[in-house]
């Protein structure tokens, strides 16, 4: 019995994954870790809630943000930015808030979506329209005007 739980805590070992780093050319895997100093790290958090912070290292990276509990759940709400160099030289700017709309980041170096290929015709604009009115009606109680039951008749 001592046999077989032996073999089979071998074959488990045996069967772990093994991971290896392969370093990019030129630089050895002991090479791999950099240390960075860092320049700044200044953290504040108050017993209300609010908090702010300020980081900064020697290869230029910078964070700071600050935040606070803000409506009726103190969920907290909070702005900052970042930067970095990137590794073509490009200096990156990151600003940012992040509250009940969710991370809205800012930034010249952001994807923009590309405007819409043609303007809209005005009958889609007024039945836009007509729906949201036909909507507020609705929402108000409004049924004084009942929706036609025949689609494109006269009336």
């Amino acid at each position: 019995m001592k046999f077989v739980i032996l073999a089979a805590l071998a074959s488990v070992a045996l069967a772990a994954p093994q991971y290896s780093y392969d370093a990019p050319a030129g630089r050895s895997s002991a090479d791999s870790s950099e240390e960075v100093a860092i320049l700044r790290d200044d953290r504040v958090h108050e017993d209300d809630g609010k908090y702010n912070f300020d980081f900064e290292s020697e290869n230029g990276i910078r964070f700071s943000e600050s935040g606070s509990p803000d409506g009726d759940e103190d969920a907290i709400v909070s702005a900052g930015q970042y930067s970095y160099t990137a590794p073509d030289g490009t200096e990156v700017v990151v600003k940012y808030v992040a509250d009940e709309n969710g991370f809205q980041p800012q930034s010249d170096l952001l994807p923009v979506a590309p405007e819409f290929p043609h303007p809209i015709p005005q009958f889609v604009l007024d039945q836009i329209a007509f729906a949201a009115e036909e909507d507020a009606r609705r929402a108000r109680g409004d049924s004084r005007e009942a929706p036609s039951r025949s689609y494109g008749a006269p009336q």
